[in-house]
């Protein structure tokens, strides 16, 4: 049995220990601390019988020497030397980001692992062991890398439970009823120079695909292998599906699978697709239509005939030279009949003086090549000079202007072309409404954007193909709560974790009572406005 007894020391203060009687001896279990004042007598005290009442030996004991001890509900004072101080923990964060995913229903998997590694991805994106580390050092919440070996592989399995969520969660908070989605591709390189092996049976028959393979990579890292992403999102620019694919797939040939097997899994019957030019082509053009799919898809200009040049020239610009007649028509649009199906065309002052300006420059570098009678690599406008009786190019190399090809972009200068069949479905649609919805593909750039540098999707270092779909995976679902965060707050991703990270727990143990003790940081006035605006 343990009591709480004062007793004066040499120096006049006041020592506080914890004793027991043993055979009608005192033995002093131990020494709390000397106080100089009534207050820190108190707080003595009061962690004496907190260390008591810890061990479980004293319940309902009184102490031997009553003294009047401050409420409970503050918190006693610990002298300096009997604490120490063991870091800080980011809890705020983890526990804003976790309400959000909960919001998202990603809880629900039941996978707590991939649910940390998610949040990490977010909050401090590195590898999954660098993950583990830093859940362990910023949460005290520990994993061995034997779990995460185990069970990393398996994640890609939840892919289709994953976008059910998402998909739903467009419904309630976006509204999204699949009348209309935004689709665009990307590539993410690997730190490494060799390429996947497809896989063959003894028979010669393709088993699976390597899915690391060279390609034709946004970022230009020449012999690195990479593999292709479909993304597609609401016209808020949240994503509600994705496709894997080889790095050597043509991303026009994504295009109809990605459409094709989102239509099918959601049992859509009305769906327009908006993509940008690479995705348009005659096959892929019929193919929308067999499927009954409506699409708004950029148009390569330079494709047109001489005869569509000049007559869509004409309809827009014709006689308008001088700036202020050029004015005069911004916004100006038509429409042409093509082989590829309808062709709207805009006219842009702000897009015909950017265009006339890198004409211009890619001309003058022409004219110095010509001049030097060098050759240039990707100059536009220079070609070789040919003979005039065969036609053919001359053995000597001469460089010339290509006069017929200044004259073609001279024609479409500040002009953009869509290619729909809307306007067969729905005669009130306006051209204007066609531009709009395009000009909302810039949502899919930006959310490629976030996931590369924000969530550092890439460079990607898994080799084996279910390692690299639970990837692509995790920055998935860590790419939707992120452009929850942003559409409800208006703020970046960057700036949001930055906000959230700064605020911390010191952590103190008490080391009379062993007691750990948690000092949270005043919450600053734009941390609470931000949980507000993200529903917490």
């Amino acid at each position: 049995m343990y009591h709480v007894r004062t007793t004066k020391t040499a120096s006049r203060s006041t020592a506080v220990q914890i004793v027991r009687y043993e055979h009608r001896r005192k033995i002093i279990v131990k020494h709390v601390g000397s106080a100089h004042s009534k207050k820190e007598l108190e707080a003595l005290t009061q962690t004496a019988l907190d260390w008591i009442e810890k061990k479980k030996v004293s319940k309902n004991q009184l102490p031997l020497f009553s003294l009047p001890l401050p409420s409970r509900t503050t918190r006693p004072l610990i002298p300096l030397d009997k604490c120490e101080y063991l870091g800080v923990r980011y809890t705020f964060i983890y526990d804003t980001l976790f309400r959000l995913m909960r919001l998202l229903h990603f809880h629900t998997l039941r996978n707590q692992l991939l649910f940390d590694l998610v949040l990490m991805r977010i909050i401090h994106p590195v590898s999954k062991l660098e993950s583990l580390e830093y859940l362990a050092q910023m949460f005290d919440i520990n994993y061995k890398a034997g779990s995460l070996y185990r069970a990393i592989a398996s994640f890609g399995n939840l892919k289709a439970i994953v976008e059910k969520h998402v998909v739903a969660f467009a419904k309630k908070y976006y509204q999204f009823d699949f009348s209309l989605v935004f689709y665009d591709v990307t590539t993410l390189y690997y730190e490494s120079f060799t390429e996947d092996e497809d896989n063959f049976d003894k028979e010669g028959n393709l088993i699976e695909k390597g899915i690391r393979k060279n390609g034709f990579g946004k970022e230009k890292k020449i012999g690195q292998p990479q593999i292709v992403i479909g993304l597609m999102v609401t016209r808020e620019g949240f994503p509600v599906f994705y496709e894997v694919y080889e790095g050597n797939t043509f991303e026009g040939d994504t295009f109809l699978p990605s459409i094709i097997n989102f239509k099918k899994k959601y049992a859509i019957e009305t769906l327009t697709i908006v993509a940008d030019a690479a995705m348009i082509s005659f096959d892929n053009v019929k193919k929308l239509k067999k499927h009954l799919l409506s699409y708004i898809v950029g148009g390569r200009m330079a494709n047109l005939k001489n005869e569509e040049m000049k007559q869509i020239n004409k309809e827009l610009i014709d006689q308008s030279q001088t700036i202020e007649d050029l004015q005069k028509i911004d916004g100006k649009s038509m429409r042409i009949e093509t082989k590829r199906g309808l062709l709207l065309c805009d006219f842009s002052i702000k897009r015909y003086l950017k265009d006339k300006r890198e004409m211009e420059k890619q001309i003058a570098r022409a004219e110095y090549l010509v001049l030097k009678n060098i050759e240039g690599k990707r100059t536009k406008f220079l070609t070789l000079k040919q003979n005039k009786k065969t036609g053919k190019k001359r053995k000597e190399k001469t460089y010339e202007l290509n006069t017929a090809l200044i004259a073609r972009t001279k024609l479409l200068l500040g002009i953009k072309g869509y290619y729909t069949n809307l306007f067969e479905k729905n005669e009130k649609l306006t051209n204007q409404d066609i531009i709009n919805h395009y000009h909302s593909l810039w949502h899919v750039e930006k959310a490629f954007r976030i996931a590369k540098s924000d969530l550092a999707m890439r460079p990607i270092y898994h080799f084996k193909r279910q390692t690299i779909e639970a990837h692509v995976l995790i920055c998935f679902m860590a790419l939707a709560v992120c452009k929850y965060m942003e559409l409800k707050s208006g703020k970046s991703t960057k700036k949001i974790v930055k906000l959230l990270k700064n605020i911390t727990e010191a952590r103190i143990k008490n080391l009379l009572t062993g007691e750990i003790i948690i000092m949270k940081q005043k919450l600053p006035e734009e941390a609470e406005q931000l949980r507000k605006s993200l529903g917490i």
